[in-house]
């Protein structure tokens, strides 16, 4: 997390330390909410003293409320336009009032970004939509958005990403760049369907990126029952590649090397290099030389998985990535999507 030094400055021109300011800016973007054990934890003070010290300057500052209370004492909600125009983010809705099961949800999210603190974030909505549509060149329209109504019909508003969930960039995986992972937080409050319509609301949004990966964040180890199931029917299967129609492409485009074929233009010269290291499995060169021989036709191969056998345009894997946090269990990768 890069955080741009200038913004911690002018947080702690309101009177905070540098440590504080920094937490400050963490929970503005992240979250809105937060308890002083979150705080202790990431001071790293011993004693209660000065987190008790910390809350009292907020209160009485009116830059935070206590809005409720949480497992090891009171719940803060950072709400001051003050704070958040030190960062030029007071617009962001996180200092907006809540429901308790928005401000249970923020609780772990904070503790997820508070233990990796090292991941590079997009912050905002405008971060996201910037890195899809700007530098990755894809649509809006791709993008998982929600419609709010207006006043009236004209007056309709368009939001993404409203989630919020935590959505970063991985460090590069051997001869891949970074890439992107998306996540999705469940504390117990949404029912089992929730999961499956945020699947599908990312859906079109998958289909346009050669590599991505998934984490699946709980508070408990129940949670991730059956979630590996929806992730693999509603992602997975419709991402996977049949590769036949390319295989016979690519077949046909090599009868050039035997001289069988016309000259190949230049597009069909770099789909050969690129088909080469693609298709050189042992079992799609027996097929191959079943194919140039007559033994087998291109109906026997059109709809054949070739997919997990050859190195296909995504492959998956599904390891598990620890995260550690006061109010969630170990979180689970539920697939890593890369490109060939």
């Amino acid at each position: 997390m890069n955080i741009p030094g200038v913004r911690i400055e002018r947080i702690r021109g309101l009177g905070y330390t540098d440590s504080e300011a920094r937490f400050l800016y963490i929970v503005a973007v992240f979250s809105g909410y937060f308890t002083l054990e979150q705080f202790r934890a990431f001071t790293g003070a011993s004693y209660w003293k000065r987190p008790s010290s910390f809350a009292e300057k907020l209160v009485d500052h009116g830059h935070a409320r206590i809005c409720g209370q949480a497992r090891r004492g009171s719940l803060f909600h950072l709400f001051s336009r003050t704070i958040y125009g030190q960062m030029e983010k007071d617009s962001l809705r996180n200092r907006k009032r809540h429901s308790l099961g928005f401000m249970r949800t923020r609780l772990v999210l904070l503790d997820f970004v508070l233990a990796n603190q090292d991941l590079a974030y997009f912050e905002t909505e405008q971060d996201k939509v910037n890195f899809f549509c700007q530098e990755l060149g894809i649509s809006k329209e791709y993008l998982p958005a929600t419609v709010n109504e207006g006043a009236t019909p004209d007056q309709k508003t368009i939001r993404y990403f409203v989630d919020k969930f935590p959505l970063f960039l991985s460090p590069p995986l051997q001869g891949v760049s970074a890439v992107v992972t998306f996540s999705y937080l469940d504390v117990g409050l949404e029912r089992p369907s929730a999961f499956a319509s945020h699947l599908a609301a990312y859906q079109p949004l998958f289909r346009q990126l050669n590599g991505l990966r998934f984490l699946y964040i709980a508070t408990q180890e129940a949670y991730f029952h059956g979630v590996a199931g929806h992730f693999q029917s509603i992602v997975r299967r419709p991402l996977e590649p049949d590769l036949s129609s390319e295989i016979l492409r690519y077949w046909i485009r090599r009868k050039w090397d035997n001289h069988e074929y016309i000259i190949p233009v230049t597009e069909d010269l770099e789909f050969l290099k690129d088909a080469r290291e693609r298709f050189r499995a042992e079992n799609i060169e027996r097929l191959y030389k079943s194919w140039r021989a007559g033994e087998i036709v291109e109906s026997e191969i059109a709809g054949t998985n070739l997919a997990a056998e050859g190195r296909a345009r995504r492959l998956f894997r599904h390891p598990f990535s620890l995260v550690p946090g006061d109010h969630s269990v170990p979180a689970k990768m539920l697939a890593t999507v890369m490109g060939a």
